[in-house]
């Protein structure tokens, strides 16, 4: 018996710099959780993972992570995503100083 799907965004790191990126709707990446694709069908996750993983040039370790919708756009499920969303914990910088501004 298969399971339901949930709601996902296509998540992966950044070949260059490192840091955590999102899938968008404009097919470009954000760093920033709240603007990425809500996907809330399985066949639609499918394809955007086969364009993501594509762009071997841009992003390295594509996948499709939880997700569920929020007053701001998509939102964390899992504590592993939402600790990646935050950026690094040892000491503000990245995107923790980005959003201070």
């Amino acid at each position: 018996m298969s399971r339901r799907f949930t709601p996902k965004v296509v998540t992966a790191n950044d070949l260059l710099l490192g840091d955590v990126i999102y899938l968008t709707e404009q097919d470009t990446w954000t760093r920033d959780h709240s603007k990425a694709e809500l996907i809330e069908d399985e066949a639609h996750a499918d394809i955007r993972l086969l364009f993501a993983s594509q762009q071997a040039g841009a992003v390295v370790g594509a996948y499709l992570a939880d997700a569920k919708p929020g007053p701001k756009g998509p939102e964390p499920v899992h504590f592993r995503e939402a600790f990646r969303a935050r950026g690094p914990s040892n000491y503000a910088h990245g995107k923790q100083v980005d959003a201070r501004a």
